[in-house]
């Protein structure tokens, strides 16, 4: 073949490229998925340590005594349909969270959303960010994913739905939109 053919055969070649990259990008979907995440810190009789604070730092925050920029917690919390932990699992949230600010309470965040049950059992969401646990609702970005969620994009959005001051044990509803080709 002459290159003047390689040349004229380049630019369809290259527009079919294009084509069939956004043909497989339009197979993307959107799936809404909301669930319970149970952050247990502190061991009660219905309830072991799900969050574990590995290193503890010696500065508490001005306003949060309670918190010190630098703890760091493996968590394996459950994750429930409902808020109440005796609602059907779904999964567990897998990871870390450490408090990343001198100022105030929030958290650096890296967590996989573990699914182990219903039509999602085997995949995971994996979700990375800044999670300011005062406010009402945080935006976490979802950063890839596996199973039916393998390179997953979205966002996940946090609220407290419960807490004990006492404890810190805390309930977080959770609301993820994950875009994923299906």
């Amino acid at each position: 073949m002459s290159s003047e053919h390689t040349m004229l055969l380049l630019p369809v070649a290259v527009s079919m490229a294009l084509l069939l990259v956004g043909a497989v990008a339009a197979t993307k979907t959107t799936t809404h998925l909301k669930f319970y995440m149970h952050d247990i810190v502190t061991a009660v009789p219905s309830s072991p340590a799900t969050a574990v604070r590995v290193a503890r730092a010696a500065t508490p925050l001005p306003l949060e005594p309670a918190v010190r920029f630098g703890d760091v917690f493996v968590i394996d919390d459950a994750l429930t349909e409902g808020p109440n932990a005796t609602s059907p699992a779904v999964g567990t949230a897998q990871g870390y969270y450490m408090y990343a600010s001198r100022t105030d309470a929030a958290l650096m965040l890296s967590v996989n959303m573990v699914f182990t049950a219903g039509p999602h059992n085997g995949s995971t969401i994996a979700v990375l960010g800044r999670d300011a646990i005062l406010d009402p609702v945080r935006e976490l970005p979802v950063v890839g994913g596996t199973g039916v969620f393998r390179g997953a994009t979205g966002y996940g959005l946090l609220r407290t739905y419960l807490i004990n001051g006492t404890t810190f044990n805390a309930v977080l509803q959770v609301d993820m939109y994950v875009h994923a080709r299906v």
